[in-house]
């Protein structure tokens, strides 16, 4: 682990019986970058996810983030110091409003109990961090709306406001543009490119066009393992990963 690695994962291993779904895997995030995750199904990315917030042990291998040994850490533990994930299928309160929904995050990582979450959208002290999160996502025009009446594209954009409430040191998206149009992808892919400016991230994503468009470093993933980490110009020569994955024609 280098002095400029927020993350550092090294020689990570997850079985499932005689499945290696991480293989001792080894890669870093680095301070103030987006670090993609690509691979074909099956190769261990969300699986790593997983195993970097907690949701699953790792058999063995070591994860460090700023600075420290998440071994005994819990998921919430870890959501504590900095991580932060916007899950692969949303997960929020759809019968809530969009200010709501990033009200009850906000609320939620201050310590604050649920029991007055019906009046979380009349406390300033709840209401001003979550617009300001809005109106960096591209949401505050919805702030009332329902969550249950976005749209898909809306309601991903949704999940990482909240995701964001928790101030997080590393956003870990995990492939937040599943499902949505081309059009709703691009709009993502800007609010994206404003957000890295401001947060480390570390992106799973399939779309490759935004992959390339948004990365300043790409690890990709086979069987488990990292068969290269670079820039997106040196992902898109390695002849290694050309066979793996991206194809003759990336």
């Amino acid at each position: 682990m280098t002095e400029q690695d927020l993350l550092s994962v090294e020689k990570l291993v997850k079985r499932y019986g005689g499945l290696l779904a991480t293989d001792d895997l080894s890669l870093s995030v680095r301070e103030g970058e987006l670090h993609a995750i690509i691979g074909p199904n099956g190769a261990g990315k969300t699986t790593l996810i997983k195993q970097l917030t907690g949701e699953i042990p790792s058999d063995s291998g070591k994860i460090t983030f700023a600075g420290q040994n998440l071994k005994r850490l819990s998921e919430p533990g870890r959501s504590h110091i900095g991580l932060a994930r916007s899950f692969q299928i949303t997960s929020l309160f759809q019968e809530f409003t969009v200010l709501e929904n990033v009200c009850l995050a906000v609320q939620a990582h201050n310590g604050h109990s649920f029991r007055f979450w019906k009046k979380v959208n009349k406390d300033k002290n709840l209401t001003d961090p979550a617009l300001d999160i809005l109106r960096r996502i591209g949401l505050e025009q919805r702030a009332d709306t329902a969550a249950a009446n976005l749209s898909h594209g809306e309601q991903r954009q949704l999940e990482i406001a909240v995701a964001l409430a928790t101030k997080p040191k590393l956003l870990l998206l995990d492939e937040p543009m599943a499902g949505m149009s081309k059009e709703d992808s691009e709009r993502l892919v800007e609010r994206l490119i404003e957000l890295k400016s401001r947060h480390t991230i570390l992106l799973v994503e399939h779309d490759m066009d935004a992959v390339f468009s948004l990365a300043d470093r790409i690890s990709v993933l086979v069987y488990g393992r990292a068969i290269a980490t670079g820039t997106p110009d040196e992902i898109r020569n390695n002849d290694d990963v050309r066979q793996a994955y991206l194809g003759e024609e990336a």
